[in-house]
């Protein structure tokens, strides 16, 4: 009678433990009835449980507040619902940290995105590099979200893709190395002292996860939205299938030649751990690509120093380095940012030419993603995900910002057929890397 007694008391621990795990593979994180497994980090926001459900509160005069997991995931498929009322920003950590050397254990990495007034089922990186993958060019996605109403939410992170869905709808496709593992947290985001978002709160229920036979659960491959990939001078499977190539290879120049016919411009130009870097003052000059390009979208990743100055160009040919310019610039500190007319010499801008305002999506000494995409007569710039400015060529409204430009006595300016893609030295320290190009 004792043995059974202790087997019926066992059984019932194993059943009550916060993360006790299912017949088919799947844990429970969250046991229903307390918040044993979680631990609460950086604010004093309120975390209680009501009804089977985890309920955080917004609370005034708090930094942003956690209710972090105590162990950390690796891979995994996360399964959970939340409710949120409006007014209300939220989110959830996934493979996220929090360190005493890094931010005084402020709790960074990546955050899948609740917000009402946003893109939620996005991906933040919360206390670090910020959005990595936002809904704004994908309307469907956008409207998966259900204010008061329960919304169901799947992460699958599996090595370095995390993919999500909301209420069934895909909302990212990112590929991303930065964090191989960490805690899952909810949060609770600031308010500062707004009155209006006081005692509002935001509900969790069925939080589970699995860890392992990941394959058999995993959903087949994404077509709806489009795919970020942040690692580095890689081409993911469906980047490759969608036609992108590699326009650097992150090891050498190969595909790339001095614009000047300069035989040292490798002293300039130096490959450093998967990153090209332009020296300041080495003399090295431009650098073109060896083919040309005529309809093309082009993504490059830079980062700039204090007071920098440099630039992509395109539709290099017959006029020597003279072209259109993605302007490259630290608005700051450099004097150019102060010259043309409007800000058109702005960071994004296109050179002298249209004005642009990049600065307000820039990670100002961080990695930022500047896109051209040239289709026909249309450009459009864009700066880690906003596009900024676009124009057509041969237009009267073209012919008319030529002539207001420098390039005004230039013949066939931006004209003939295509042309190079050109990185541009000028005397200041610049990194470029994971530049990419598909052909349209």
């Amino acid at each position: 009678m004792k043995k059974i007694l202790l087997m019926s008391i066992l059984a019932l621990s194993v059943m009550c433990t916060p993360q006790a795990r299912e017949k088919d593979g799947w844990t429970k994180l969250f046991n229903g009835r307390n918040l044993k497994g979680w631990v609460k980090l950086n604010g004093n926001a309120e975390y209680r449980v009501e009804n089977g459900e985890i309920v955080g509160i917004s609370t005034p005069n708090t930094p942003n507040t956690f209710l972090a997991t105590e162990k950390n995931y690796g891979d995994f498929i996360l399964e959970l619902e939340y409710k949120v009322e409006a007014g209300v920003n939220s989110g959830i950590q996934l493979r996220s940290h929090s360190k005493p050397e890094y931010k005084d254990g402020r709790v960074y990495g990546y955050q899948c995105e609740i917000d009402p007034a946003a893109f939620s089922g996005g991906i933040y990186d919360e206390m670090r590099s910020g959005w990595l993958y936002n809904l704004q060019n994908e309307p469907v996605a956008q409207k998966a979200f259900k204010l008061n109403e329960w919304n169901k939410l799947r992460v699958e992170a599996v090595g370095h893709s995390i993919r999500v869905w909301l209420n069934g709808v895909p909302t990212t496709d990112m590929i991303d190395d930065k964090d191989a593992e960490g805690f899952i947290a909810l949060q609770v985001h600031e308010i500062g002292n707004d009155k209006s978002k006081i005692g509002k709160s935001i509900r969790w229920r069925n939080i589970r996860i699995k860890t392992e036979n990941l394959e058999e659960e995993l959903s087949a491959p994404i077509t709806e939205i489009s795919q970020q990939n942040h690692v580095a001078n890689y081409l993911s499977e469906r980047e490759a299938q969608a036609g992108w190539k590699l326009l650097w290879n992150g090891k050498d120049l190969s595909g790339w030649k001095s614009n000047y016919g300069n035989a040292d411009f490798e002293k300039g130009w130096k490959v450093e751990d998967g990153t090209l870097v332009i020296k300041p003052k080495s003399g090295a000059g431009d650098i073109v690509t060896v083919d040309k390009y005529h309809d093309f979208e082009l993504q490059v990743d830079f980062k700039l120093t204090p007071g920098a100055n440099s630039g992509i160009k395109y539709f290099i040919g017959l006029n020597g380095s003279v072209g259109c310019e993605y302007q490259i610039l630290d608005d700051e500190k450099h004097p150019d940012a102060k010259a043309g007319r409007d800000g058109n010499r702005r960071l994004a801008s296109l050179y002298d030419i249209m004005p642009a305002q990049g600065w307000k999506y820039a990670d100002k000494y961080g990695w930022n993603r500047a896109r051209i995409v040239v289709k026909g007569n249309h450009v459009e710039h864009w700066i880690n995900g906003h596009k900024l400015i676009e124009y057509d060529k041969g237009t009267k409204a073209w012919d008319e910002m030529i002539k207001q430009s420098k390039f005004a006595k230039v013949k066939n300016f931006a004209g003939g057929d295509g042309g190079h893609i050109l990185l541009q030295d000028h005397n200041d320290q610049v990194s470029y890397r994971n530049l990419k190009i598909r052909e349209l």
